[in-house]
């Protein structure tokens, strides 16, 4: 069954190349092309096309407008095509909260050479779009898989050693990918600030990361911020993995430090989400939290179940609450996850955790657990 695409943008050049891009396909076909938005409209009433990939500057209507009409009277498919800047990464964070499934980050440059070298990228996401659980939406596609190719493990980062014997201090790690920014939203928001510090990895381009981490501590009561090498691990802290290098975490006598990484990509991404829970699995063990939120693929899911090998709690979002059950589906599937919950059950679950925990868990950086737990 054929996908079929419509192509929003203003400009020709970049309308030719993502449809020349799209039906190399065969199972892709671009039933149109506009200009704007409200050619935009009156192609979607007359073509009905699966999916759409859509500009966010346009003339007459930008798209982040548009995108919000099209969610709330007819709710599809969308991904986002965006400048790689600080003010392409405000809009497609915005995007993404309105219900776009995903984004394409046009780098600066010459367009033809930039969207060409995109050209797999920008197939693998219209192609998962056409499958993703959109509210409101009749789903006609299965839910796309990666392709299975030659890829680096976590091994050429961080090379696999037995997890630590006990119980250390408390941490939370946290991976996710396509829908991820909305997820760990919904995440953090309900969270109370006094919870052990938490990792997170979320797959996003450099230029994204740090507007991202800002816009998480605004909605928050924890505090949040982008990852920094060598930055102590706080509790009610929330640190999030630069776009542009592996996250981990190590241990000092003072407890754990985030460690960023300039190596080569795991899994396909950079930061990866394997990385980051493997280190943990090593460095925290049993005393660790794991959750894998929706996303494409299986990052993440080999070394959540190193994780849980190491005696930490796994949770993983279920099928019907994620965008993509690709990367907790992957670990659900090795049998990673001691719990399978919605996305909205996950932070009562953590604090109930931590309630159960509370009285067995070693002091971190000088302060203990314990003394948090009666506020939980």
């Amino acid at each position: 069954m054929e996908i079929k695409v419509l192509v929003i943008d203003d400009s020709a050049l970049v309308r030719n190349l993502l449809t020349r891009i799209l039906e190399k396909e065969p199972d892709i076909r671009v039933v149109g092309s506009a200009s704007d938005p409200y050619d935009a409209r009156e192609k979607i009433k007359k073509l009905n096309p699966d999916v759409l990939t859509l500009d966010v500057e346009m003339p007459r209507m930008d798209g982040i407008t548009f995108l919000k009409n099209l969610m709330r009277l007819r709710p599809m498919p969308v991904v986002m095509v965006s400048s790689l800047t600080e003010e392409g990464a405000e809009a497609t964070l915005k995007a993404l909260e309105l219900g776009a499934v995903d984004y394409v980050s046009k780098p600066k440059g010459e367009p033809t050479v930039a969207l060409e070298r995109l050209a797999e990228e920008i197939v693998a996401k219209v192609k998962v779009a056409a499958g993703a659980n959109i509210p409101g939406s009749r789903r006609r596609f299965p839910q796309a898989e990666m392709k299975v190719e030659e890829r680096q493990s976590a091994d050429v980062v961080i090379p696999r050693r037995s997890p630590p014997r006990g119980r250390r201090a408390p941490l939370i790690a946290v991976g996710a990918s396509t829908g991820g920014t909305e997820a760990i939203k919904e995440l953090l928001r309900p969270l109370p600030p006094n919870l052990p510090g938490m990792v997170i990895t979320q797959h996003i381009p450099a230029a994204f990361s740090a507007p991202f981490a800002k816009r998480m501590n605004r909605l928050s009561a924890l505090e949040v911020c982008e990852a920094e090498d060598g930055q102590p691990i706080l509790p009610g802290h929330v640190y999030i993995a630069p776009g542009s290098h592996h996250l981990l975490v190590s241990c000092n006598s003072d407890g754990y430090v985030c460690r960023l990484h300039d190596g080569p990509r795991v899994n396909r991404h950079k930061p990866s989400v394997d990385v980051l829970f493997r280190s943990v699995a090593q460095c925290v063990g049993a005393g660790a939290v794991g959750v894998l939120l929706t996303g494409m693929g299986d990052d993440g899911a080999r070394c959540l179940q190193e994780m849980r090998d190491a005696g930490a709690f796994t949770l993983c979002q279920d099928e019907e609450s994620s965008v993509v059950w690709g990367m907790p589906g992957a670990a659900v599937k090795r049998g990673a996850a001691e719990k399978v919950l919605p996305l909205q059950e996950i932070p009562e679950a953590l604090v109930q955790h931590f309630r159960k925990t509370s009285g067995r868990v070693a002091a971190s950086g000088g302060r203990s657990f314990r003394s948090m737990a009666g506020k939980l």
